[in-house]
């Protein structure tokens, strides 16, 4: 794995638009991503993502605005164009059907200037050890998104771009394929990965990239969302049986009180109302047994700013 400097760019776009004759996919975006990050582009079909992944790759060209990889603009490196330092698993994965799962690998190692060893481990590491010699025609759909990230992870690659990569992998297999990915982020690569399964990344990405209608409405970390988003916290609060109602009553019209029933109930309130809250709470005395606070989850955020405003 190439080692690169942990707090250098190997991914840079500023100020990005990309139009398709009249129609604008990708506007004035802005993104930067350090070396073994693993950064998670969200949005609606037709949002941007794969275009996003393309420019990139350097398989398009921006219409105005810098793209650079690597230090370099992926659209005229040789070295980036011929995919020597990345790998790329696209959304949906086709071979040619009359060459086994082996030929195939082996064909794109010599691309890569790997070897025949490293195919081997490879489709032993993705599950396709015992397919190898089995035409691709034969394959299902998992075993062929299973081959084409064997691809992608061909010659250590220091970038990897996959759109859609559990696109048809089961849900043990979907588990399989992230254990492959943080394997390989420990090793010092750099993942951008496209994805409509947020439960599946949210405890993944270093940070989210969220897209509406080609533009940036919001990126950074979970609790970098939290803060932009602005939404209210939830608690459950747990009590002595039959005390619910009236522990919920000691807290005012002020707070948000829901799903009461006979030991427990919820409240929100916005994250500069949570310490003075709990210290409420706290202050209840033995009726109250537990305090659960539950921020909110990724695919509610993505809900709040797919429904906001961008600005």
């Amino acid at each position: 794995m190439v080692d690169t400097n942990a707090s250098s760019d190997v991914i840079s776009l500023r100020d990005v638009t990309k139009k398709y004759s009249n129609e604008t996919v990708l506007q004035n975006v802005d993104l930067n991503v350090q070396s073994g990050e693993c950064i998670v582009l969200v949005g609606h079909n037709g949002a941007g993502k794969t275009s996003l992944l393309k420019l990139m790759l350097g398989l398009t060209k921006p219409s105005s605005g810098v793209v650079e990889v690597l230090g370099k603009n992926p659209a005229f490196s040789a070295a980036v164009a011929q995919g020597l330092s990345l790998g790329y698993l696209p959304e949906s994965v086709a071979f040619y059907e009359a060459m086994t799962g082996r030929e195939v690998l082996s064909f794109y190692a010599q691309l890569k200037g790997s070897n025949s060893a490293e195919c081997e481990k490879l489709l032993e590491l993705v599950g396709l050890g015992d397919a190898a010699k089995r035409r691709v025609g034969t394959y299902s759909k998992g075993m062929r998104q299973r081959l084409g990230l064997a691809q992608a992870m061909l010659g250590n690659p220091q970038l990897l771009f996959l759109d859609e990569p559990t696109t048809g992998l089961d849900p043990i297999l979907r588990q399989h394929f992230y254990e492959l990915i943080d394997g390989l982020q420990k090793q010092g690569a750099t993942s951008i990965i496209s994805s409509h399964a947020l439960s599946e990344v949210e405890a993944r990405a270093s940070r989210f990239v969220i897209l509406k209608a080609g533009v940036v409405v919001a990126c950074g970390t979970l609790d970098e969302l939290y803060q932009q988003a602005t939404l209210p916290i939830r608690m459950k609060i747990s009590v002595s049986p039959g005390e619910a109602s009236a522990v919920a009553q000691r807290f005012g019209s002020d707070v948000n009180i829901s799903d009461i029933n006979n030991k427990s109930f919820n409240l929100s309130c916005l994250v500069d109302e949570k310490m003075p809250l709990i210290r409420h709470i706290s202050s209840l005395g033995d009726v109250v047994h537990d305090m659960q606070i539950m921020p909110p989850r990724l695919d509610e955020l993505y809900s709040h700013f797919m429904n906001g405003d961008p600005s």
